[in-house]
């Protein structure tokens, strides 16, 4: 139980579901609409999604490796490493964990003759190891590594699948005037890889604030420590205005196509929800500022995030 705790095995878990409903909505339904065999099968798929777990479960050691004086602060009973694992045990079990990930991710590497793919997931390991080390005790470069970090659980899918390449250039591949139609896989992805990485930068920050105290007296930089907690707050609304506007756009474009095709209004009504719910928490913002309530407001942007990838459900229903 320890070891699922040093891990986060909800947030593992997140990482899981997300690329599994990108690869199922948004990749396999290509095959469906064009020629070809896909690069990522199951089984190939399933090599690399293991590998984006184990080393996203291998930069959560590592990150409370070096976090344990700071979380004796701020989490005094959440503290695992020492109490209950070693720490000696742990930075094992970290590399263990990334090794096994990058022969994971070398096996479907290897089937596609581009051993050079495997660049990403070293370079993983190695924001990982970064940003636990520095970067995430300097003003924003923390933040923004995390939130990249989570755009390329996405974004890796499009690399290790060629079949993906036939559509950089077209918007839709199916005629919108039919009774049934595809938007462009690449089109899709890109959306999600952006909602994942803005909002993840907004959870950071609240994260941040969450944890004022401890990483004050550790002498980091954080946003929050450098231009006050009202200040930060105001760039956080920024940003989830910016994911509200996309969002928004998001919602008219599937109208528009919906109703070019008398098609149902399922995905335009879920991205209506996001919307809604995102504008909702944005109001809700700042009228406390106490740890318990940072940390309430960071797991119900948690609980957006999901919303969000579980709409890739309603458009494979609509879609796919």
């Amino acid at each position: 139980m320890s070891w699922l705790r040093l891990i986060r095995w909800s947030n593992l878990l997140i990482i899981l579901l997300t690329q599994l409903l990108a690869w199922w909505c948004l990749i396999v339904p290509v095959q469906q609409h064009a020629p070809g065999t896909l690069l990522l099968t199951p089984f190939n798929f399933s090599l690399l999604c293991l590998s984006t777990v184990l080393i996203a479960a291998a930069g959560y050691i590592i990150n409370d490796y070096f976090d344990i004086r700071i979380d004796a602060i701020n989490k005094p009973d959440k503290v695992i490493l020492e109490r209950q694992i070693p720490r000696k045990r742990a930075i094992i079990v970290h590399s263990v964990l990334n090794v096994l990930a990058l022969l994971l991710a070398g096996i479907v590497a290897w089937q596609a003759r581009h051993l050079e793919w495997l660049l990403l997931q070293a370079g993983c390991t190695y924001l990982l190891w970064r940003y636990s080390t520095t970067w995430k005790r300097q003003f924003m470069t923390g933040n923004l590594v995390v939130a990249f970090m989570t755009a390329l659980t996405i974004l890796a899918l499009v690399l290790y699948e060629p079949g993906l390449q036939r559509f950089f250039k077209k918007c839709i591949f199916v005629n919108p005037m039919d009774a049934s139609y595809h938007l462009n896989p690449l089109l899709m992805l890109g959306f999600f890889c952006f909602f994942a990485f803005i909002l993840t930068w907004m959870r950071e920050i609240v994260k941040d604030m969450e944890d004022y105290k401890g990483d004050a007296e550790e002498g980091c930089i954080t946003m929050p420590i450098k231009w006050g907690l009202k200040r930060t707050i105001h760039f956080i609304r920024f940003l989830g205005i910016i994911a509200s506007v996309v969002i928004g756009l998001s919602a008219g474009a599937f109208f528009y196509l919906d109703a070019m095709s008398k098609d149902n209004f399922y995905m335009t009504g879920a991205m209506a929800l996001l919307f809604i719910t995102l504008l909702g928490w944005l109001f809700s913002i700042g009228r406390r500022f106490t740890a318990a309530y940072f940390h309430s407001i960071s797991r119900w942007l948690k609980i957006i995030m999901v919303l969000g990838i579980g709409s890739l459900v309603v458009y494979h229903y609509q879609y796919g």
